[in-house]
């Protein structure tokens, strides 16, 4: 069987696509001298420019080298890729590709990189035309930005400049050609402009502007037959240069005069910033840059005009990079030539500059566009005769938050630099200029993305991710009034959508991060507590401030997130040009105080000329060299900035030829940073080996594995483009699965068993079907309740009554009560009435308080009045109200609220609440659709609580209640539940004012899946929404040097995690089978093969193994000097100074002596058996009792095997089912225990009680226990086992030991 071929290798470009020399053509050149001899110069006309010369790397290939040999004659001889404008004929010199190519280019044309239009490029390089002068100008540069046909972007740096018409007229022909003519005076003092353009990938505007100042130096002294020698020689450095991976490393390069740096985007999904951000701020006042992203978010139709042309492409990119993350979808065009003005009756959007000169002319053939004067900071808005909608404003209280943020930034930086002295070195004094233009950068991009997440932060409370599925309707109806036509017009954009999709992907964004950090404590604990939306009493507080109320109103719906703005003190404006008081910033506007990322810079090697293969070969050895040397220097935890280094490294020894060391660079990466792996490319590197190179690289296993997860893992299937859909009713009858299925995409409630509930009491009496009317009946009553509870207001006695995240769930009509005429409200919390006549307020009762509710008739003249009766513990009179036709339903609520109070209080799980919340408004919702006889016993089948309350054969244990303090639930806001595989706790800083808020101490929750969540352990609430590591089930975590939690899966890869900006950006893949557990000590971790590895954890390299022939160990644990590893055998390694040694655990004393206190069950061995600790520390016994488990530790006081005496404890049944994960941790003074369980088939089941003992005894309890936390057990095997009630599936408890 024959061989596959390899593969051809594309090997990666550097920052130059293309260099071009543009001017007029030698022909109008020659005539231009006849012309100017006779009438002057000032009757010239524009000339028609082209391309002269084209330089495309590569510029040297190893056969070039070859034929070169090694003498200087023959060195200048080497042949380039390129081709000058001949006379006759556009023609190429013969080229030859690069080994390997199979196309090859021929000698009549040239491969030009895509979206380089050659035709179209001098239009743009001279889009006011070329004109001769009778004096030369000063250069002029100006900026392009080139699309292709696929949407893909290049950019282009453009600079023009003047040189004088004399006898060497055919320069660009490469070669001189005196011909010597006799001009008169006005021919002699003629300028012709050129122009260089660089095209690049990146859009290194200030970069690549340097870079041809430097080239244009250089350019006015040479004679004009060096004029390509120069260009191209410039090109070649260009296109050796490696474009800058993510991250803190800028490359420098020495172009002489000038040191350029190359800036590297801040992560993969930003973009590169290589411009002044405050150029549209200097240009508008801050609310015509709002008007300008409403312009740009609602997508018009729309023209920058400028006199200058490089401020119409800068100017433009500015408000590209203001949206970031959001992308502008249609065309970009920012400067159009006069021959191109016709491009602007498109139809579709668009955004296109052009020369102020054409203004007028463009005003007048307006329809429907937005016109923006760069020069006089104005925007001039055109209405189309179809259509006469306006250009809404942005959302109020958004626009003035960004207004004031704006206006305290520091634009100029005189004011900044006045106090230090000049600088005498024009790099010192550029580095300082850079650094202010960085942070100010900084500063300008948090402000805008601010004004973003303040714009779009809701839209995540109307999305349904399990069907894609965005409530527009309903989010509409959230917005202001006055903000309405803004968000109609926005969600109706390609921009929007594309927002949507990166939504509903959980994609970890700029505007992600932003939300998660600029949430209020609030709102975090709103996302623990999954219930109907209702304004709280805070919020209707800040309604009602007296000073302009209805501005205020607005600013509230349009943006919750309050915690940075004083509605009642606006924040003072700052009228000097130089920043306010640090003091007062810091108060006023946390956003100033935003300081940059740390940055870091490598010098490029210099470039020795002539270019042939031998000096490219010496460069890229140089360059290898300096990346070693500052490899050496760097501090081992200093991945961030290793891994730059690595990608460098490997990418030029990538161009050397070296495959072997540059994949093991490559694959260094997933030690340092997977977020840079350069994946396809190193598919492409495999790929291209041939038979030898790949057996090679096999030898080494680290590569061969790396081989293996690159091509022999099946990858991710390509994903579909999913839409989002827009959530509509039905239209047909509903089986139970339909039905769920729209209940949840309306988003009413997520939770499938709820829905089930509601599908009962819907069809009560009927086919098991819902008809469409009936679900429209529901939908509608659900919403009109919704925004009901909008518009309560109560008064302010009312509300200093209440707690501030109190809301009123339910009013009923005015009855007659015991205690006054009034309307019964129901928060959260509690009932009370309110009076009527003088709006007072009067309690009756909290939910906790309640003794009994019944449901009874009270007695009017021949009348038997249905009344509502409530018993309370601190009244000795009960509180009776006449709630005629509404006493069922209120009796239902009631009472359901009132057991919700009482379950949440016992299982310490405030969600009880919440559930029971959602349950009572759902049977409000049920008795207005149905509107029968039978609606209230219908309603009665979401009566969950109260059900459960009365069934419950056994009250929780003493023990239990005692020791319980808190359950949470991972699995909130799913549609199912999932099982809690591993927990982690990492300790922190209860007061956050001590510390950055991340330094709160976390608890990390591991579901299956791979999906992780952390909450924040001091106050409860998610730190961290659910993120994954990989598609496998976790098998264990452990925090190891405070910064890092290490992650260890079934698909046998170790997962590193910053705790500082949650996010996994190193991997370790050195295990053969899935990773079973983790112990620190220098971090070590079993493989389920029996492997045992110890690894650095500074370097993340492994400084030990080992194997266990028995294989199977399912988790390890440190205690004192030995590592004891549980499976199919028990052993207790004992660390040495040089080394480890295994012992196996015997049957006598010595072998188990010092074995960790308190192992249960499933630790040591599997479930059902015993194990022998020797006598000395006690036998662990676990025994299958049916689906329930109990396990048993046992002490004895001495003597061997079962004759001493026993102590048992109880212990706190939570569950039933396997617990999988425990962890405990001291805090207070108090140990507290926190244990993870999978849901129980039954939550109607007979409470139970083990005897498993999780205290460990005194003697042995291991050192350091108050340090840090103390793991008690493995995950994947069952402990605390027993049968007990869980009425909530798959959650968390914390209990106090």
């Amino acid at each position: 069987m024959a061989e596959a071929k390899p593969k051809h290798l594309s090997l990666p470009s550097g920052l130059l696509e293309l260099c071009a020399l543009l001017g007029a053509p030698q022909d109008s050149l020659r005539g231009l001298e006849q012309v100017a001899q006779k009438r002057g110069i000032r009757s010239l006309s524009s000339l028609d420019p082209e391309v002269l010369s084209v330089f495309v790397p590569p510029f040297i290939s190893k056969e070039d080298g070859q034929v070169a040999g090694a003498s200087c004659a023959t060195l200048g001889k080497a042949r380039r890729r390129s081709f000058r404008k001949r006379r006759e004929k556009p023609k190429m010199e013969p080229w030859r590709g690069v080994p390997g190519d199979p196309k090859g280019l021929d000698s009549e044309g040239i491969s030009v990189p895509g979206g380089v239009d050659l035709l179209a490029l001098p239009q743009l390089c001279f889009p006011g035309g070329l004109r001769v002068t009778s004096e030369p100008k000063e250069d002029q540069v100006h900026f392009l930005v080139l699309t292709d046909i696929c949407g893909n972007r290049t950019y282009g740096v453009v600079a023009q400049y003047y040189r004088p018409l004399h006898e060497e007229c055919c320069f660009y022909n490469g070669r001189a050609h005196w011909e010597p003519s006799g001009l008169t005076a006005s021919a002699a003092g003629c300028f012709v402009p050129f122009a260089v353009c660089v095209v690049s990938r990146c859009p290194y505007y200030n970069s690549l502007k340097d870079c041809l100042s430097c080239l244009l130096t250089h350019l006015k002294l040479c004679n004009d037959f060096e004029v390509d020698n120069h260009i191209k020689d410039f090109a070649a450095r260009l296109s050796l240069i490696p474009t800058p991976p993510p991250g803190p490393l800028h490359l420098v390069f020495n172009m002489k005069p000038l040191q350029v740096v190359f800036p590297s985007p801040a992560d993969p999904q930003s973009p590169v910033i290589d411009l002044d951000l405050h150029l549209p701020l200097l240009c508008f006042r801050p609310e015509k840059v709002l008007q300008i992203l409403a312009c740009i978010l609602t997508e018009q139709r729309i023209v920058f005009f400028s006199s200058d042309w490089a401020l119409l492409t800068l100017v433009a990119e500015c408000f590209m990079v203001y949206l970031h993350p959001l992308q502008w979808q249609h065309t970009f065009v920012p400067i159009l030539s006069a021959q191109m003005l016709d491009f602007i009756m498109a139809p579709t959007s668009f955004l296109m500059g052009c020369h102020l000169d054409h203004f007028g002319e463009v005003s007048k053939e307006a329809d429907g566009l937005v016109l923006i004067d760069i020069d006089h900071g104005s925007v001039t808005c055109c209405k189309s005769s179809d259509c006469d909608r306006d250009i809404p404003d942005i959302p109020l209280l958004a626009a003035q938050t960004f207004v004031q943020r704006v206006q305290n930034l520091q634009l100029h930086p005189d004011l900044h630099f006045a106090h230090l002295g000049s600088s005498t070195d024009l790099n010192e004094g550029r580095a300082r200029t850079r650094a202010w233009q960085q942070a100010l950068n900084c500063q300008i991009q948090h402000v805008t993305l601010q004004l973003l997440v303040g714009i779009f932060r809701e839209v995540k409370d109307h999305l349904n991710y399990e069907h894609r599925v965005f409530n527009s309707e309903e989010f509409l109806k959230t917005r202001a009034a006055g903000d309405q036509q803004f968000y109609k017009q926005v969600l109706d954009t390609y921009t929007f959508h594309s927002f949507l999709k990166a939504r509903l992907n959980r994609t970890m964004d700029a505007f992600a991060q932003m939300d998660l950090d600029t949430q209020s404590e609030e709102d975090r604990i709103n996302g623990m507590l999954i219930s109907p939306r209702r304004p709280t009493v805070e919020k209707m507080a800040s309604r009602r401030c007296p000073p302009l109320h209805v501005t205020h109103r607005r600013m509230v719906v349009s943006m919750p997130d309050l915690q940075d703005i004083t509605l009642s003190e606006p924040l003072p404006r700052n009228l000097s040009l130089r920043i306010m008081d640090p003091a007062s910033c810091r108060h006023s506007d946390p956003v100033l105080s935003v300081a940059p990322k740390s940055t870091y810079t490598f010098k490029i090697p210099e470039i020795h000329f002539p270019l042939v293969s031998q000096c490219v070969q010496a460069y890229h050895a140089d360059f290898v060299t300096l990346l070693s040397k500052a490899m050496g220097l760097l501090a081992p935890d200093n991945s961030l900035l290793l891994a730059r280094y690595f990608y460098l490294r490997g990418l030029i020894q990538l161009l050397q030829g070296q495959l072997l060391s540059a994949l093991a660079d490559f694959q260094n990466l997933y030690k340092t940073d997977i977020r840079i792996f350069p994946e396809d490319l190193v598919k492409g590197m495999v790929e291209s080996m041939s038979v030898p190179e790949r057996a090679q690289v096999e030898r080494t296993p680290e590569l061969k594995r790396l081989i293996t997860q690159v091509l022999d893992r099946p990858g991710e299937a390509p994903k579909v483009d999913d839409p989002v859909k827009h959530f509509e009713l039905p239209r047909k009858h509903m089986q139970l699965d339909d039905f769920v299925k729209r209940v949840q995409e309306s988003g009413i409630v997520k939770d499938t068993s709820v829905i089930h509930r509601l599908f009962d009491a819907l069809t009560v009496g009927h086919q098991k079907q819902i008809d469409p009317e009936t679900f429209r009946d529901f939908y509608n009553c659900w919403k009109e309740t919704e925004a009901e509870a909008q518009e309560v207001s109560l008064p302010l006695l009312v509300m200093e009554h209440l707690d501030k995240n109190e809301c009123v769930y339910k009013l009923s009509r005015s009855v007659k009560t015991s205690r006054g005429v009034g309307k019964i409200a129901m928060t959260q919390k509690r009932l009370f009435l309110l009076t009527e006549g003088r709006p007072g307020y009067v309690e009756i009762s909290t939910f906790r308080d309640i003794e009994e509710v019944k449901s009874t008739t009270a007695t009017f003249f021949l009348l038997r009045i249905p009344t509502l009766k409530i018993k309370m513990a601190s009244k000795k009179e009960a509180f009776e109200a006449n709630l005629k036709s509404e006493c069922d339903l209120w009796h239902l609520m009631v009472k359901e609220m009132w057991a919700g109070k009482r379950l949440a209080e016992e299982h310490k799980d405030p969600q009880y609440i919440q559930q029971a919340l959602t349950n009572v408004l759902l049977m409000d919702a049920v008795v207005g659709t149905l509107q029968s006889p039978g609606a209230t016993y219908a309603a009665s089948k979401l009566s969950y609580f109260d059900k459960m309350k009365s069934e419950m054969r056994t009250a929780f244990p003493m023990l239990t209640s005692e020791t319980l303090k808190h359950k949470i639930n991972p699995s909130l806001g799913e549609t199912a539940p999932q099982a809690v595989d591993v927990l982690l706790y990492t300790p922190g800083h209860l007061d956050p004012a001590e510390k950055a808020e991340d330094a709160r101490p976390k608890l990390w929750c591991a579901l299956s899946g791979g999906k992780v969540i952390v909450f924040d352990a001091s106050s409860w609430t998610i730190h961290q929404h659910c993120f994954k590591v990989g598609s496998s089930k976790v098998n264990c975590m452990v925090l190891a040097e405070q910064s890092q939690v290490w992650i260890g899966c079934e698909d046998s890869v170790i997962y590193i995690i910053s705790t500082h900006s949650m996010s996994c950006n190193k991997q370790l893949t050195d295990h053969r089978s899935g990773v079973t557990g983790l112990a620190v000590q220098g971090a070590k971790q079993p493989s389920l093969d029996g492997t045992v590895l110890a690894w650095n954890v500074s370097t993340l390299r492994v400084t030990s193994q080992f194997q266990l022939s028995s294989g199977g160990l399912t988790s390890i644990r440190l205690h004192s000097d030995r590592l004891w590893c549980s499976g199919a055998a028990l052993g207790g390694l004992r660390g040495a100074q040089r080394g480890l040694c295994l012992e196996p655990a015997g049957p006598g004393p010595a072998a188990a002596d010092g074995a960790p206190a308190g192992l249960l069950p499933g630790q040591l061995h599997a479930p059902g058996e015993e194990a022998d600790l020797g006598g000395r520390q006690g036998t662990v016994a676990g025994k299958a009792q049916g689906e329930n488990l109990r396990g048993r530790c046992a002490e004895e006081d001495g003597g061997k095997g079962a004759g001493g005496t026993r102590r048992h404890r109880e212990d706190p049944v939570l569950c039933r089912g396997q617990i999988r994960a425990e962890w405990l941790w001291p805090g207070g003074g108090q140990d507290r225990h926190l244990a993870g369980g999978l849901k129980a088939e039954d939550p109607l089941a007979t409470l139970g009680r083990a005897s498993t003992s999780l205290q460990p005894s005194q003697q042995q309890e291991p050192e350091g226990r108050g340090a840090g936390p103390q793991r008690r057990t493995g995950q994947g095997q069952g402990q605390w086992q027993g049968p007990a009630v869980s009425p909530g599936p798959t959650c968390l408890w914390a209990l106090q030991c």
